[in-house]
């Protein structure tokens, strides 16, 4: 079996640490311009340099997207981005635009180029094609099935590699070019700026009844007509293992750290496990059926890999997210006291049952014994976001656990 990697997305610097933290193999991250995530909080220059920093410090590499489709007023800019890219030395580049390619090849050769799913890759001579131009590794388009990523694999160059998305929101469109969001409100999704129109609630206006909303019914259960259920493969592992791919990919780079580590944390154990017994993930599914379904979702569906989507992958009813829990904020550090300092995310107080999320697997049941605020006054509650707090939970807690609370215990 070729060498398995787990790539998870990362919006910014605190979020990159949990990842590499919590399993990653390798996170991929966006700049200030140029990727395809213009609302993720994303990475300034210095941000970007300290993120490679500490993933390689770590044994964890770093993409950087700049997967826009490139106007002519863009080009300028991109190449000065290139040439600061250049000086931070990612372990690759995530690009869509052949112009944007071209550019990456004369101007940092010696960063490896991956080819987005943006760019619509949909069989092996495509994947072939791009092998020529030197690209390191192509991403699948999200139409494919399981068998015709394995026809690809038998069909290219053995060092070229597959990068496929597992796990995450699945766009409506074909591979994600979309053009709802520009026409609906003038934001480009293929710039960088979608407003995931496919989410909103949909009425028709007959021409001569302006003014009356009919809705749109697809069928009994409502309206959203666009809104597809998120990917989820965590109990295909097996298939997915053995379909030739060499990097699996989580989707979410506009997700909180709670998110992506339990996300990095869950697909981390069922890749080990099943590649040290298959009997092992077999049996091992309840609990990672448990913790996927503890990060936010909006239901789940294997997307294309085993055919044609049906009725099934869609919601009808609504656009909202299943949540399960409140993320509290990370352990930054932990000082000679056993206190976790934080920075408070949402308000929690003391007596309150919370847990903590260790990279390990464990998740710790604790009580909130006292807080204290940063000037060292206990305090009874922390309700402003961005507090910097010192906690006391009890228990041992180490660096980068993070600390969240059940949604059936919030007050």
């Amino acid at each position: 079996m070729r060498k398995i990697e787990l790539l998870v997305p990362a919006s910014s610097l605190e979020v990159l640490k949990i990842a590499v933290v919590f399993g990653a193999d390798a996170v991929y991250i966006g700049g200030e311009a140029f990727g395809l995530r213009a609302k993720a909080k994303n990475f300034s220059k210095e941000d970007m340099a300290e993120g490679i920093a500490f993933a390689h410090e770590h044994g964890v590499k770093v993409y950087v997207t700049v997967n826009i489709l490139a106007h002519n007023d863009d080009l300028p800019g991109v190449r000065e981005y290139l040439q600061e890219l250049k000086e931070l030395k990612p372990d690759a580049l995530i690009i869509a635009d052949p112009g944007i390619f071209t550019y990456a090849r004369e101007i940092c050769p010696e960063i490896e180029c991956h080819i987005s799913t943006q760019a619509n890759n949909t069989n092996y001579e495509t994947y072939r094609f791009w092998y020529r131009l030197g690209a390191k590794r192509v991403v699948t388009a999200r139409e494919l099935s399981l068998k015709e990523i394995r026809e690809i694999r038998a069909n290219i160059p053995d060092d070229m590699e597959i990068e496929t998305f597992i796990h995450g929101a699945m766009c409506i469109s074909y591979s994600g070019r979309c053009l709802l969001s520009n026409y609906l409100v003038g934001r480009d999704a293929n710039q960088g700026a979608c407003t995931h129109p496919c989410r909103w609630k949909y009425s028709v206006v007959e021409e001569k009844r302006p003014g009356e909303y009919m809705p749109v019914y697809e069928n009994e259960r409502g309206t959203y007509i666009f809104n597809s259920k998120d990917l989820c493969m965590i109990e295909h592992m097996d298939d997915v293992l053995n379909s030739g791919i060499d990097s699996l990919k989580i989707e979410g780079r506009m997700k909180t750290a709670l998110y992506v580590a339990t996300v990095a944390r869950t697909y981390r154990k069922a890749i080990d496990d099943y590649l040290e017994s298959p009997e092992k993930y077999k049996a091992n599914m309840p609990w990672y059926q448990e913790q996927i379904s503890n990060c936010t979702y909006r239901q789940f569906t294997t997307g294309f890999f085993y055919g044609k989507p049906d009725q099934n992958t869609q919601i009808y009813d609504n656009n909202t997210y299943v949540k399960e829990y409140t993320y509290l904020g990370y352990a930054e550090e932990v000082d000679e006291k056993g206190l976790a300092h934080i920075t408070q995310r949402n308000k929690f107080c003391v007596g309150e049952t919370i847990e903590i999320m260790k990279p390990d697997g464990r998740n710790l049941s604790v009580t909130v014994r006292t807080i204290y605020d940063e000037n060292g006054e206990s305090v009874e509650s922390a309700p402003h976001p961005q507090q910097k707090l010192a906690v006391d939970l009890g228990t041992e807690i180490e660096k980068y656990d993070l600390l969240r609370r059940a949604e059936a215990s919030e007050n």
